[in-house]
């Protein structure tokens, strides 16, 4: 008798996917809007507004990394969703707090519930996911083609209905938060997403008893041994300028190696221990190979970010009366980015992926790595899309903003970019996190999800030091912020979309140059 196929999500991993969606429906209710916030009440400039909030969102995506190690090593994931649940509980409160007492309190205040809910985030995000995933209790893609067919393809739903989760809640606190702050208060704004994140959190931990907890405290200590093991081995191929690539050729185990220096390794002396010796370097092996792809994945971040900042701005700059009454706050736009992944998401299994097959008279599919391609080529189309309209509004606008009779075009014309945006994640975002939760080993798969997090943190802080160096570099006399200058008839947002349009064309190049050296076999979305 053939061996029992897996089974579909379980109750309790769909129980982790709403809380997810619930954790970025209180995210987004914070940082949809933030950037108007920064400008408008706390008063900071426009370029100002938009680098506290890059580098804010970067500190999010970057903190999981360490949060992670804790999690694979020293705790157990429900441990530290534990623990970071109940500070990201109280920095939402503090900001809530923060925002009722404005007056009372200084401006520089109110980064410490930021941060607060920074390093709560940082926990919480990446180990709910791992633990989502250990609920689907498929083990790892071993037995017979079969077998290991069906759990990929269960583990791939997992990933997909995830992300639809959490674009769902992200929905909701884009269009319903955003137009409470901007016409009911921010205090009110802020304390919503604060009670229902409480809420959530109490229901995750409702359902403790239908949980299947795989990991145990008493396994940190040797675990905790061996990460450090790892992060000793990837620093010591780094002095060594050397970059091991998987072999397009093989099965994965041997390496075709990228020599950046003509310098070996300096040989390690032998330890008594001799496994966990021999694992560590394998591990981190694998880890080391993940960066070139991780490196020209930056670009996508950068341009990931540009909805919570110039996007919003932009929008700012335009006409926002529909009908000519209703008035749509600009941070709402951001919610056509993820009812454009709510609708297509359940398309792609049932349409997109049969059209393919259709083309290619194949029936495979495209790989995860083919998936990261479309939706970088995607997300450069909306750059350029979003220049064009650029463009044309300073055309239209006689560079006014509206002031001593300009015209200023409808907001609604850039649902282009904003849609464009949300069908390119669809490809890369879950192709993103399938990939790199899937090229680590099982007992580091918290790592692997902190990894794929981590290029959208580094992403940030590319895109805050960008606008650092474009400042300098096109300001010039009465213009001392160049392309991001506060006075719309100097402002040249336009040439800063065609500016990441080119990086990320590059970045896709360097890509689909790497790719060739990854077996599809290993990271597949069959």
């Amino acid at each position: 008798m053939s061996e029992k196929r897996p089974a579909a999500l379980s109750r309790p991993c769909v129980l982790v996917i709403v809380v997810a969606g619930v954790e970025r429906f209180a995210y987004k209710g914070v940082a949809s809007n933030l950037v108007t916030y920064l400008a408008d009440v706390v008063g900071m400039s426009t370029s100002a507004a938009a680098k506290s909030v890059s580098t804010w969102s970067g500190v999010n995506f970057m903190l999981p990394l360490a949060s992670a190690v804790l999690a694979d090593s020293f705790w157990d994931r429900y441990s530290t969703i534990t623990a970071s649940s109940l500070l990201y509980v109280l920095g939402l409160v503090g900001l809530a707090s923060w925002a009722l007492l404005r007056t009372w309190m200084p401006c520089s205040s109110l980064f410490f519930p930021l941060y607060l809910i920074s390093i709560g985030q940082a926990g919480y995000n990446p180990a709910l996911q791992a633990f989502g995933a250990d609920q689907l209790d498929i083990g790892d893609d071993t037995g017979s083609g079969t077998v290991a067919e069906e759990k990929g393809k269960v583990k791939s739903m997992f990933f997909h209905w995830w992300y639809f989760g959490i674009c769902s809640g992200s929905l909701l606190g884009n269009s319903i938060m955003s137009y409470i702050q901007d016409n009911f208060g921010w205090g009110l704004g802020f304390a919503i997403p604060c009670a229902v994140m409480a809420i959530s959190v109490a229901a995750f931990f409702c359902g403790t008893p239908l949980y299947m907890l795989k990991q145990r405290m008493s396994i940190g200590r040797p675990s905790s041994i061996n990460i450090f093991k790892v992060v000793k081995s990837i620093l010591a191929n780094v002095g060594a300028r050397k970059i091991s690539l998987p072999s397009r050729d093989d099965n994965g185990d041997a390496i075709s190696e990228l020599e950046l220096q003509e310098k070996p390794l300096k040989a390690e002396p032998t330890d008594t221990k001799v496994s966990m010796d021999e694992a560590a370097p394998s591990v981190a092996k694998i880890v080391f190979r993940l960066l070139p792809i991780w490196a020209v994945l930056l670009m996508f971040a950068v341009i990931f970010q540009q909805p919570m900042t110039f996007f919003t701005e932009q929008g700012m700059l335009m006409d926002h009366t529909v009908g000519g009454a209703f008035l749509i706050p600009p941070a709402m736009l951001q919610s056509s980015i993820t009812v454009s992944i709510i609708l297509l998401m359940p398309m792609y299994d049932r349409m997109i992926i049969p059209l393919i097959n259709a083309i290619t008279r194949g029936s495979d599919g495209i790989t995860v790595l083919q998936r990261i391609g479309v939706g970088m080529v995607l997300s450069i189309v909306a750059m350029v899309v979003a220049a064009l309209v650029e463009s044309w509004r300073l055309r239209v606008g006689v560079a006014t903003g509206g002031e001593g009779g300009g015209v200023r075009p409808s907001i609604l014309w850039l649902l282009p970019q904003y849609v464009l945006l949300g069908v390119s994640d669809v490809f890369t975002v879950v192709g993103m996190q399938e990939f790199f939760y899937t090229q680590v080993p099982s007992t580091m798969r918290t790592i692997g999800i902190a990894l794929n997090t981590s290029v959208f943190g580094f992403g940030s802080f590319l895109g805050a030091f960008l606008i650092t160096a474009l400042e300098m570099a096109t300001a010039s006399d009465g213009n001392g912020r160049g392309w991001f200058s506060d006075d719309p008839r100097e402002a040249h947002l336009d040439k800063y979309y065609w500016f990441l349009a080119l990086l990320s064309s590059v970045s896709f190049v360097i890509f689909t140059h790497l790719c060739k050296y990854y077996n599809s076999t290993d990271a597949s979305g069959k």
